[in-house]
């Protein structure tokens, strides 16, 4: 038998993903694309309505604030959402709210200050206002880092090499999102996404109409049928005797949410008042500020790739990093509980549906403003129990973190250097962050406890991450570690030329501004 030829057993580097239906300057029928924007609108309110779900309770809220809080978050992810691929990075990318932020939150919500006040809907109020204020002086760490293109310079010190734990933990790094949310009920769980897997990848050759159907809206699809069929158990009273833990998981009645919405309400800033402003609490959220930098720098390459586009230059990374600061100050100035990051999940969905187009993003903002306006109906969609949307993120999660694997066939997987980097940042990347978790699940507070709340916060924020202590390790040893003779190593040579706008023609193609507006901001 003949040896194999060498272009038999290897794969040539792809600066762009292949086989994907639709770029991200290439658009599907109006039909289609209303309906996978609506898919990505879905997809996205898993997270809308889980960070509400969980903090509202402990601010002292009821169902009727809870409501408010989500419907204010899909206005503001709408919004934000537009201006990112109009005016940011223009990659197909949802801006969704953030776990990031949830240790900081929880600081504020646990002030001696708010919990001893008595009433409510009082300590509820002065709450989110000292949130709000947070979160409006925290913007200006990424306005600051992005409009002066200082996150652009950083980006020079980046690599390959570098990227690869930081997108691959941007995903892998979400675990327990997955399938210890899904275990919770796995009676609807566990079909979900088996039927998720079955229509999106055996059955992806089924055509109507020459659209493969079953591929390209496997989530409608599939969601629609387990939550009908969740429903049908609760109708049934198949939950009635369960524990509380089961209920809330398993039934499609117990959001309280469809009656708690009103039927039309416009969300508009300062609504729950003036906010508040503290130091200490300021500067806890700076660094949730700085892991959502991370987080989303993370994900706008891994979307690029997902979309068939170039990685985005030094000065586009910046630019939407800017107006993702942007983001995170209309979330101060509306009140969403929460701030801004790249939803890593409707990254996945591009990959899983094959379609990367701009123009199905931007209406799935649409859709997010429009629902989040008509409560009732909003509401309708958003009570779809959280295991369903868990099952979901164990593919699309795992599906982005492969995307940050495969920047590997730009390094050279033979040098012992490579190997190290790369394993001791994802295993750190994954260990460091476990720690803190354990650690803070049995002690009630962070591994960092000392008398100085903000900078207890700002440490145990910072190493919740998993991406985060990725990009700090894997980026400090690709650039000590016989970093002067290893360039190729390491893949620069092929990541050179993306560092610039005008290094790759088709930089322009991707990511020009609209309307003309380059004349205005020149890329540099």
């Amino acid at each position: 038998m003949a040896a194999p030829k060498p272009e038999e057993i290897t794969h040539p580097p792809m600066d762009q993903l292949q086989g994907l239906e639709y770029c991200i300057d290439s658009n599907p029928s109006w039909g289609e694309a209303i309906a996978l924007g609506f898919q990505h609108y879905i997809l996205a309110l898993g997270t809308a309505v889980m960070i509400p779900s969980f903090l509202v309770p402990l601010m002292g809220g009821n169902d009727d604030d809870k409501v408010r809080v989500v419907q204010t978050l899909l206005f503001v992810e709408g919004i934000n959402t537009l201006l990112q691929t109009l005016f940011g990075t223009r990659l197909p990318t949802v801006v969704g709210g953030s776990y990031a932020f949830m240790v900081p939150i929880i600081s504020i919500i646990h002030d001696s200050s708010l919990t001893r006040i008595e009433n409510d809907h009082i300590r509820f109020l002065n709450t989110m206002r000292a949130v709000q204020g947070a979160l409006i002086v925290a913007s200006s760490i990424q306005i600051i880092l992005g409009y002066s293109q200082i996150w652009a310079i950083c980006s020079r010190f980046f690599s390959p090499l570098g990227m690869v734990p930081v997108i691959a933990l941007v995903g892998f790094g979400l675990f327990d999102r997955g399938f210890p949310v899904v275990g919770r009920c796995v009676e609807i769980g566990i079909p979900m996404l088996i039927l998720f897997v079955a229509f999106s990848q055996y059955l992806k050759n089924f055509h109507v109409r020459q659209l493969p159907i079953l591929e390209r809206f496997a989530l409608l699809i599939s969601v629609t049928v387990i939550w009908a069929y969740a429903h049908l158990l609760t109708a049934s009273g198949a939950y009635r005797h369960h524990s509380e833990l089961t209920q809330v998981n398993c039934r499609t009645d117990r959001a309280n949410l469809i009656s708690s919405a009103p039927w039309i309400k416009i969300p508009y800033p300062l609504q729950w008042g003036a906010p508040t402003f503290d130091a200490g609490h300021a500067f806890g959220m700076m660094a949730a500020v700085l892991v959502s930098l991370i987080e989303s720098t993370g994900a706008y390459k891994a979307a690029s790739r997902l979309a068939s586009a170039t990685p985005p230059p030094a000065h586009v990374l910046s630019r939407g990093i800017g107006w993702q600061g942007i983001g995170i100050l209309l979330n101060g100035l509306f009140g969403t509980l929460t701030g801004s990051t790249v939803s890593v999940e409707n990254v996945g969905l591009l990959g899983s549906t094959r379609v990367g187009s701009r123009r199905v993003i931007q209406i799935s903002a649409g859709f997010m403003i429009f629902f989040s306006i008509l409560g009732k109906f909003g509401a309708l969609f958003a009570s779809i129990p959280f295991t369903i949307f868990a099952a979901v993120y164990c593919v699309m999660f795992g599906l982005v973190a492969s995307v940050g694997l495969s920047f590997l066939q730009f390094t050279n997987m033979n040098s012992m250097r490579n190997l190290f980097i790369t394993g001791v940042a994802l295993f750190l990347g994954l260990s460091i962050p476990e720690y803190f978790r354990e650690y803070t699940s049995k002690a009630l507070h962070g591994p960092s406890h000392t008398g100085a709340g903000w900078f207890n916060d700002f440490l145990n924020t910072i190493f919740f991450s998993s991406s985060t202590v990725a990009l700090i390790i894997a980026v400090f040893l690709d650039n000590t570690l016989d970093y002067k003779d290893s360039a190729r190593d390491r893949g620069m040579p092929w990541w050179v030329k993306f560092r610039a706008f005008k290094g790759d023609s088709r930089n322009e193609e991707f990511y020009t501004l609209p309307f003309n507006l380059n004349r205005f901001f020149p890329p540099s």
